[in-house]
């Protein structure tokens, strides 16, 4: 009996029995055995706080982003292993790739992430905000990872991603997690997790797997773990409705199967591209995976004078898919995940015909490959057709988790953004238009139901993901049936696993505290220059307070010269009436370069080159006799990583750039970037 492990407390274990008996879904032949009977999840739920938590909470960001891209350079060493196993799920090679290879690259696209975090355990969250009349007292929000667990409750469709792109997010914010798959195809899962296992690159207590029941695992949150849901809404409303967790507010995020929809604009005609790509998006979304994606295409809108037409390209579409053994070069879709899943989306099914007719695909019959019809989980793909949405509120309401849409008619765009509505919240919705008119009206009008909406069209067709494709920066979940929950998003979803805290106190106390300088803050000046400084002798708040000059007529007639930029209000004095200037006034840019003229040390150091501008503005006119002098300010520092042994040692150096005039008074602040070299 070859029984799946559960990685527990630092240790391989097998559950105690038997176990539940988990089949090849190609084969129906008895593959694996999945038990976490016996297993402490309270003691589980403590380990990861007190082991992997306190670990990865000691990490800087960077250093956590570093871990991330280290993993996903590990795994994709051993791809040939993770698809050899994926076939017994039924995937045929693109649909393991998506699984597989997008998992990893979840992993990717959080460890680039990390370079929006500063090189800290913490960050701060937005602006800082002046609380006081005198400029001593303020407040700024900061994110401190939470110091519990994430507990990730997958389902079966997508063994591979659905863990690497939650544990990607939660490792980057410093929370470990437990990850619990979905029974039937835990067996993959496994395999990955043992391979990150045996690379040794997570601290202890970051990654813990049950293959099995979850028992009484959320019996033991408490408010400072995170749970994550993927899977049917009844589910996850019955876990949601934990006790501890509604006593305790731990947050829960559900990610829900859902009537996902797409549009065919009113618009489209057979001649043109758009006709073609709508056609293939909905073959590729009903077919891909078997149709067993929560983001797949459930509901198909068209308009009415086009039902026949479409009806007619789809069924020919869809003649085209081969079925069969995933392992034959000649198979296009697989089998489903189960026996199980095959007869539940059946019953589905039969649910739907209540009120749609079958308009393409058999129920009993479907022609194969390389395959058993009988042992294997195989069916045909299935379009049905419903001519009275409005009336009819199965395909609406009744999901058939498989190869399985329902075409329906609309007369116009109201309709049809009411009819998207009737799913009560999806993940994504698809609009295929040639009118950005159309797909404005589209977009803001049904936005309100839809996680994610895909605008299609020719100019993006060739590069777009597709439908069904949720991306790491993006957030993949949405309203009503759909959860109500958020995944990825970027630094978004990060800021799901740290907790928000309002910091109020003095500038200077700030400052010390967040390690990004405040305006207002106490400043700390010396005989030698910042620009003479090194990257690690830098301190936030060091300050040179320049010498000042003082604005002339002549100083704008010649910056309109050299700069070209000859607008009204700095060179024409007859056109000043009703606007708010006086007379003509310095370019802000002038006043920007007379700044840096004053704060730049001109002989060669430590600063390599300018990096950049950022937040800057103009607060207030400068005319000529105006006096301008500059505080400029250590305000961050951004470590560098070395792209090889031939790359200078350096970091990036955030400048606050005070500009102020004869009367003290702020005529304009930004925030500069530079290179600084390291020590050799």
């Amino acid at each position: 009996m070859n029984k799946l492990g559960n990685y527990v407390q630092g240790k391989w274990i097998q559950g105690d029995g038997e176990g539940q008996v988990l089949f090849n879904a190609v084969t129906g032949d008895e593959i694996f055995r999945a038990s976490s009977k016996g297993l402490d999840f309270a003691a589980m739920l403590d380990y990861g706080r007190k082991t992997g938590n306190l670990a990865l909470r000691k990490m800087t960001f960077h250093e956590r982003g570093k871990m991330l891209k280290a993993l996903a350079l590990h795994l994709r060493n051993h791809l040939e292993k993770f698809y050899s196993i994926s076939y017994y799920t039924g995937a045929t090679k693109a649909d393991s790739w998506v699984d597989i290879e997008g998992g990893i690259g979840n992993l990717f696209s959080y460890a680039s992430l990390r370079r929006k975090f500063p090189d800290k355990s913490f960050c701060t969250d937005g602006e800082g905000m002046n609380l006081s009349k005198n400029n001593s007292f303020m407040g700024q929000h900061i994110l401190i990872p939470k110091e519990g667990v994430a507990v990730h409750i997958n389902a079966f469709n997508f063994p591979v991603w659905g863990m690497l792109e939650k544990i990607a997010v939660n490792l980057l914010a410093g929370v470990p997690a437990i990850v619990k798959p979905a029974t039937i195809t835990s067996y993959l899962t496994e395999a990955v997790v043992r391979e990150i296992i045996a690379s040794d690159i997570l601290p202890k207590g970051a990654l813990q797997l049950i293959c099995g029941s979850a028992g009484d695992l959320l019996d033991h949150v408490n408010a400072q773990d995170v749970v994550s849901f993927t899977g049917s809404a009844n589910t996850g409303l019955m876990l949601k409705s934990n006790p501890k967790i509604m006593e305790a507010n731990t947050p829960f995020n559900m990610e829900a199967d859902s009537l996902n929809c797409i549009v065919l604009g009113n618009d489209v005609n057979p001649d043109m591209p758009e006709w073609d790509i709508f056609i293939k998006e909905v073959r590729k979304e009903m077919t891909t995976k078997a149709g067993q994606k929560c983001t797949a295409v459930r509901r198909i809108f068209v308009p009415e004078n086009k039902l026949e037409d479409v009806t007619k390209a789809l069924t020919k579409a869809l003649l085209q898919t081969t079925i069969g053994n995933p392992l034959n070069e000649k198979v296009r879709m697989g089998s489903l995940a189960g026996q199980g899943q095959r007869t539940e989306v059946k019953s589905q099914v039969q649910r739907l015909l209540a009120s749609s007719q079958l308009v393409y695909g058999s129920l009993d019959s479907v022609e194969l490959i390389d395959a058993d019809a009988v042992k294997g989980a195989f069916m045909s793909p299935l379009l049905l057709m419903n001519e009275k949405p409005f009336s009819n509120e199965e395909p609406h309401a009744v999901e058939a988790f498989g190869p399985v849409s329902t075409i329906m008619p609309y007369k116009n765009m109201d309709d049809v953004i009411e009819l998207s509505k009737k799913g009560k919240g999806s993940l994504c919705s698809s609009i295929v238009t040639a009118s950005d008119v159309i797909a404005t009206e589209y977009v803001i009008g049904a936005g309100t139901h839809h996680g994610r909406i895909l605008v299609l069209n020719n100019d993006c067709a060739k590069e777009s993901t597709g439908h069904g494709s949720p991306l790491p920066l993006l957030v993949h979940g949405g309203p009503g049936r759909a959860g109500g929950g958020e995944e990825m998003g970027g630094i978004r979803g990060v800021k799901h696993y740290m907790q928000r805290v309002a910091v109020q106190g003095s500038p200077t106390s700030l400052t010390a505290i967040t390690g990004v300088y405040q305006p207002h803050a106490k400043q700390k000046e010396d005989e030698k220059h910042p620009f003479r400084k090194y990257f690690e002798e830098l301190q936030i708040g060091d300050t040179v307070i320049t010498h000042k000059r003082t604005v002339s007529e002549t100083d704008i007639v010649n910056f309109a010269n050299v700069s070209w930029d000859h607008f009204y209000a700095h060179t024409d004095h007859t056109s000043l009436e009703g606007t708010i200037f006086t007379k003509p006034v310095a370019h802000g840019y002038f006043i920007l370069s007379a700044a840096a003229g004053l704060f730049v040390d001109a002989k060669k150091g430590p600063v390599l080159l300018n990096y950049g501008i950022e937040e800057c503005r103009f607060l207030k006119p400068v005319y000529p006799g105006a006096t301008i002098g500059v505080k400029l300010t250590c305000k961050e520092k951004i470590q560098q990583e070395q792209k090889d042994e031939n790359d200078i040692p350096k970091g990036i150096v955030k400048w606050y750039v005070d500009v102020y005039d004869e009367t003290g008074e702020s005529v304009a602040i930004a925030t500069i970037l530079t290179m600084v070299r390291k020590k050799p």
